[in-house]
């Protein structure tokens, strides 16, 4: 074979990768959907690393009547349609707000002002000094004076998109498409440090002047994670078209199709199969079944099944999901932690930051890529499930992280376990819950749903069930092993005082309510009871 093109890795400008002869993947019929939709305002959520930034880059460079794109976009399929003689022919606005972030206002305000400022900046060369002949030149310079001053403060920020599209607008004569990504990265910053309270009036009037009935205005396209609410901070920005995961409309253009996963990988000498759908797929965008392109891109290139999507950003949001869940949501995660589909009540209508409850919980998930809705039972429920390994690796390390425990401490005691090492297990089990459960209320309920965030790890290894009904009863936990060699396990809990009685009690009822009645070969039955920090375990081995 030919000498390979070099993957795009952590390459998201679409000029640079054509430019550079990266491999690309043909996504610009995209376009062609755009201009079809005539949308005054589109905003199109969808995970981190699902080339966003990419589709928004392509678009920058097609439109943008200030640069010559023909060469860049020479033998891609939106040159073979009617739309291929708009390239190049409307003013383009573009703003990268991924990286506005900080620790104060102070901090998210310099990120701020340098995000505007070389937009701003680019703007000023291409009006060719025409400035004080323009009616919004006037705005426009004390603008851009306000973005160069580090001193100057947000509040005279409000009005810097809309000066700048009614400047574009006057000088070209052209109403300009504008279009930011991660639009709502500043505003999780605010939420995730504490000073959101500050800027949501701020967030209101800079998003609300630039798009709500802006007669300058061409169209706008925005992505980001979160969905507008239609209240509070979005009061005024009420124009909007929302694209979720969850709709038709632009769902081929963010990750890669199986058959684009299946091209890339035999591209470069390797084979689309079963262990490579359990880690990178699973996902549905408007009923199409998607691979994670960072993963797929980076496996073609390292050439090795890693966890490549864990880390790859901030999962502020999820980690604060997981902390304020309630009884009713650990129960339908403990679910999922199993592998299982489970029919969930959700809304993709209000932000999670907006409205905490287990409604925008479980929005939030499906919007950031860690479930993914198979079908929709009605309009407000849908049946859900973790789309793949990798995502399943993702939360077995927040939960870890939520409870203050160490990923190689969960290793090591399910290898005890899985060893029947009982003696071990306890010990690296008490050394666990000394460490993390001041994280959690000291209750039953609690130290039940530590465990099965732990069980994540035994993922693939054996199949695990919380609550089952088994026997004459319900068991807590239920580990069924998936090899031959290993044994089930089966675990209830207790909590109070008398840890030597509680286990023991614990003991009787798995065996007396033959929770075991189902499993076929050997199986070690757990009574573990709990007063606060203070654990003690018995065990029994059956087999039948």
């Amino acid at each position: 074979m030919g000498e390979k093109k070099p993957l795009p890795i952590g390459k998201d400008d679409f000029r640079k990768i054509r430019e550079g002869g990266f491999y690309y993947i043909d996504k610009t019929l995209m376009i062609q959907d755009f201009i079809a939709a005539k949308d005054e305002v589109t905003l199109i959520t969808r995970p981190r690393r699902f080339g966003k930034t990419l589709s928004l880059t392509m678009m920058r460079e097609f439109f943008d009547i200030g640069t010559d794109s023909k060469e860049i976009f020479n033998n891609l399929a939106i040159m073979e349609t009617e739309h291929a003689a708009r390239i190049n022919s409307i003013p383009v606005i573009y703003f990268a707000f991924k990286s506005v972030k900080g620790t104060t206002v102070e901090e998210l305000t310099f990120q701020l002002k340098q995000a505007l400022r070389d937009e701003y900046g680019r703007y000023e060369k291409l009006f060719h000094g025409k400035l004080g002949e323009m009616v919004s030149g006037k705005s426009f310079s004390e603008t851009f004076s306000v973005l160069m001053d580090r001193q100057a403060p947000y509040i005279y920020l409000s009005g810097a998109v809309s000066n700048l599209i009614k400047a574009v607008h006057e000088y070209y004569q052209i109403r300009p498409i504008l279009l930011i990504d991660e639009y709502d990265q500043p505003i999780i910053s605010s939420f995730e440090y504490g000073y959101h309270d500050r800027l949501s009036g701020f967030f209101s009037n800079f998003y609300g002047d630039a798009m709500k009935s802006n007669p300058a205005l061409g169209q706008a396209l925005l992505t980001g994670v979160q969905r507008l609410a239609k209240e509070s901070i979005f009061s005024q920005f009420n124009n909007v078209r929302v694209y979720t995961v969850l709709d038709e409309k632009y769902a081929p253009y963010f990750g890669l199709t199986e058959a684009e996963t299946e091209k890339t990988l035999k591209d470069y000498d390797l084979v689309l199969d079963e262990t490579v759908q359990k880690k990178y797929n699973g996902y549905r965008f408007g009923g199409i079944l998607m691979y994670n392109p960072w993963s797929v891109l980076n496996y073609a290139d390292i050439k090795i099944l890693r966890n490549y999507w864990i880390n790859t950003s901030s999962n502020f949001l999820i980690k604060q999901t997981l902390k304020n869940a309630n009884k009713e949501f650990w129960d339908d995660f403990d679910r999922l932690a199993a592998g299982e589909e489970v029919p969930i009540w959700l809304t993709l209508e209000t932000s999670y930051l907006e409205r905490n409850d287990n409604f925008t919980f479980w929005g939030l998930f499906v919007n950031s890529g860690y479930l993914t809705a198979l079908k929709w039972v009605h309009e407000k429920s849908a049946v859900v499930k973790i789309p793949n390994d990798e995502v399943m690796s993702e939360f077995q390390g927040m939960v870890a992280s939520i409870a203050g425990i160490r990923g190689t401490d969960l290793e090591k005691m399910f290898e005890s376990l899985v060893n029947k090492n009982m003696e071990k297990f306890l010990e690296i089990y008490q050394n666990i819950v000394i460490s993390c459960t001041s994280y959690m209320d000291a209750s039953e309920n609690a130290y039940h749903m530590l465990f099965l965030g732990m069980c994540i790890t035994l993922r693939g290894a054996y199949k695990v069930s919380s609550n089952l009904e088994s026997g004459y009863g319900r068991s807590d936990i239920i580990l069924e092993a998936l090899n031959a060699n290993y044994a089930h396990v089966i675990i209830e809990f207790k909590q109070g005082k008398d840890l030597q009685r509680l286990k023991a009690e614990a003991l009787e009822q798995i065996l007396e309510q033959k929770y075991a009645a189902h499993l076929k070969g050997e199986v070690i039955c757990i009574g573990l009871a709990h007063d606060k920090k203070r654990c003690a375990m018995v065990y029994k081995t059956i087999t039948q």
